[in-house]
């Protein structure tokens, strides 16, 4: 396996442009890892961007992250932990995250206390990106087409985004697709 110089910094290949682009890129590490090649085979994930691209494959439906939770409903999504777990919105609710079972999943008060009011890539950050529980990050990315879709902005680019993005100082890659632009978009509601 080989990991891409860009990806070293959290930023997508240059063939990545545009938030649907990102979203692709993002799901073709999920396709990888799950077809046993790791989140780090620039070729193989490539290979799935463009076919996702093209519209030759599609991403599954929920369906599959549905099972999926269901195959371990009294565990922690993120750290697997047992016990009392609690419905955790993955784009805060106060983020403008809507309150539909796309952006549940259930979680420990430990990991739930420490993510508080930030989205899930911004609470993982970018040196841990790759890192995320496959279950949630299906579901979040599914989440986030869906409102990037509906916002239209799936085909924006970071002079797009960064004007209406409130991460600052944590994307470090201003100017840049990372996966902050998935998300930095949605900020707390005007009151």
């Amino acid at each position: 396996m080989t990991v891409h110089r860009l990806g070293i910094l959290g930023l997508p290949p240059s063939a990545v442009k545009t938030v649907r682009d990102l979203l692709f890129w993002q799901y073709a590490k999920i396709i990888s890892n799950s077809a046993g090649e790791g989140k780090s085979n620039y070729g193989f994930i490539m290979n799935r961007f463009k076919k996702l691209q093209s519209g030759e494959i599609q991403w599954s439906s929920s369906i599959r992250e549905y099972v999926k939770e269901h195959e371990q409903p009294d565990s922690c999504v993120y750290c697997g932990s047992k016990g009392d777990l609690t419905v955790e919105h993955m784009l805060p609710r106060i983020r403008g995250g809507p309150d539909i079972p796309e952006n549940a999943v259930w979680i420990c008060a430990s990991c739930n206390s420490r993510k508080g009011s930030k989205r899930l890539y911004e609470w993982y950050g970018l040196e841990s990106r790759n890192d995320l529980p496959r279950i949630a990050e299906g579901k979040y990315l599914k989440l986030l087409y869906s409102l990037h879709e509906a916002g239209g902005t799936l085909e924006a680019t970071p002079a797009d985004l960064c004007q209406g993005c409130d991460l600052g100082g944590k994307c470090l890659v201003s100017g840049k697709l990372s996966v902050y632009c998935l998300e930095g978009k949605f900020t707390k509601p005007e009151a």
